[in-house]
């Protein structure tokens, strides 16, 4: 079987845990077709009720962010914000890959940074944050992006980079996730059994504290939906993460590696915070980009989301700057700016979002991962009593974990 295929498997089975007669929904760009089909394929073999696909493409949005009116930058056409809510109660599939990850070099950073389309991401958030859908995201390599990763346009050895990372070599990739992910779930258990009120980051330009939601459990990227539906939202993943205290982050921090969104690009970026909120951004490049999402609402300069990664990790271990948030967030430690996941709050999935804010979890239209962690980045828990104890040491994972229990088929 080809990687295409075991992939596409791999987010059908692990990725959306899809039931018989579930409806399974794709969302892609043009330039992933052979991903989308072999993911519809799979998803029939695997009993899909109805399978369904909508393509969004990231040159339109270019000519958007150069000729369409001020006004008009965010919009979103009512269409894609109906296949967007069309996923309710359905497995989704949300493929990503840049076709040119240069593609807005030539653009204004202030209108390309608004030049998104709000009402769709903020009807995707809906369902996700009411886990009111099984989903996953995957990625599908390009001609573009790989010559931007790895100098040449040669797709097939991008595959083999995506394999690595995503298990697809081995003999039961299914197994082998199942396993992964049980590891992943004993690091989040010693987390909660630590009982940190605040996680502190230490490193050259970086020294940055947190602070937790004493009501938030450390989780992995495997969730479960408002019906009792297990999926793993990203594939690849290696994080443990939690919702932390929108209030309650201070200092300041040095984003360890360039930040890709949607074709514009942030590096040298550092922040500070005081009072939970950012006021203070600087970048060596793409400074004027960030400013822009950080202001983008009332939520955007507070972080939503603290996720712990060691540099051990299977993407980690690759050396590669993938370009991508689904791979880059995957290498080391991170924080995102903008809304908060109800994952580890029980009871947040059903609040409004006034509600999930007086809950101390930040509500945003956007959420952005930056990587703050790395070889010279040490990770310490803080308790409410002022102990600590030691999470992260130079990237390497030290605080100690029980064995995993192993997970059923």
């Amino acid at each position: 079987m080809s990687h295409l295929a075991r992939y596409a498997e791999l987010a059908v089975v692990v990725g959306t845990g899809l039931r018989p007669g579930q409806r399974l929904v794709i969302c892609a760009e043009p330039e992933h077709a052979p991903l989308v089909r072999a993911v519809a394929e799979a998803g029939w073999r695997a009993g899909a009720g109805d399978v369904d696909c909508y393509y969004v493409d990231d040159h339109l949005r270019r000519l958007h962010a150069i000729h369409a009116a001020d006004e008009l930058l965010d919009r979103t056409p009512d269409w894609l914000v109906q296949a967007a809510r069309s996923s309710e109660e359905a497995a989704f599939v949300y493929i990503v890959g840049d076709a040119d990850p240069n593609l807005f070099h030539d653009v204004d950073p202030a209108r390309a940074a608004r030049a998104e389309p709000l009402a769709l991401r903020q009807a995707r958030r809906d369902l996700t944050l009411r886990l009111a859908c099984a989903w996953t995201v995957v990625a599908c390599p390009t001609e573009g992006w790989t010559d931007e990763v790895l100098g040449t346009r040669d797709v097939e050895r991008m595959w083999e980079e995506i394999a690595a990372v995503t298990r697809l070599d081995a003999e039961d990739p299914v197994g082998a996730w199942r396993e992964h992910i049980g590891a992943l779930e004993a690091r989040a258990a010693a987390l909660v059994a630590s009982g940190f009120d605040a996680v502190r980051f230490t490193g050259p330009g970086t020294e940055l504290e947190i602070g937790l939601l004493g009501a938030a459990r450390w989780k992995t990227a495997q969730s479960t939906t408002a019906w009792g539906q297990e999926h793993v939202t990203n594939l690849p993943t290696e994080e443990v993460f939690t919702t932390p205290d929108r209030a309650r982050t201070e200092g300041v921090v040095r984003l360890t590696a360039p930040l890709h969104w949607y074709g514009s690009v942030v590096e040298g970026g550092e922040l500070r915070f005081e009072d939970g909120r950012v006021v203070e951004v600087r970048a060596k490049a793409g400074e004027e980009f960030l400013r822009s999402k950080v202001a983008a609402d009332e939520g955007a300069a507070r972080v939503g989301e603290v996720a712990l990664v060691d540099t051990g990790s299977a993407v980690g271990q690759r050396g590669l700057v993938f370009r991508s948030l689904l791979f880059d967030e995957n290498a080391s430690c991170h924080i995102a700016l903008g809304a908060g996941y109800t994952d580890p709050v029980e009871g947040a999935s059903e609040m409004s979002d006034d509600e999930r804010v007086e809950a101390g979890i930040n509500s945003s239209a956007i959420h952005i991962d930056m990587m703050i962690g790395g070889p010279e980045v040490d990770v310490t828990g803080v308790r409410s009593d002022g102990t600590t104890a030691t999470i992260i040491e130079q990237g390497a994972w030290a605080l100690p974990v029980a064995a995993p229990q192993p997970r059923s088929a």
